[in-house]
């Protein structure tokens, strides 16, 4: 017999987001969530770019991105995850300007490991960077 996940509350997985000091600094807040996809919006901040001459986000940016919304991903859908095991990013353009919207999506729920593919594009629509993360339980 396969058990559902328990899927929390949208207003219980806010609060959730805003407890860590960096995801207030990141102004991380939920765009749209579903059953099967957690959208995150994050404002463009002058901080992040790393790269003045392109205007571009810093790379470890955008990783921190992916890996959050991975994780927030998998608690949205009743997964008890704790910590990231593995994190794999892959940058196919500059992010120049935002917001940005991270899409994460649930690979797997397990009982040790638990996994999740992220999307992160800009408001252009166009993929800026694409991870996979691996997270305790």
């Amino acid at each position: 017999m396969t058990k559902e996940p328990v899927i929390i509350e949208r207003e219980q997985l806010e609060e959730m987001l805003r407890i860590a000091p960096f995801h207030q600094w990141l102004g991380v807040e939920i765009k749209s969530y579903s059953a099967d996809q957690l959208q995150l919006l994050m404002p463009w901040r002058n901080e992040i770019v790393s790269n003045p001459v392109l205007g571009a986000a810093h790379g470890g940016v955008l990783a921190a991105l992916i890996d959050l919304t991975g994780l927030y991903t998998l608690l949205a859908m009743g997964a008890k995850v704790k910590a990231t095991a593995d994190l794999r990013v892959d940058y196919h353009r500059p992010a120049t300007s935002g917001p940005l919207i991270a899409t994460g999506r649930v690979v797997k729920i397990g009982r040790q490991i638990s996994v999740a593919d992220t999307h992160i594009t800009g408001p252009d629509g166009k993929l800026v960077a694409s991870g996979r993360g691996a997270y305790t339980c």
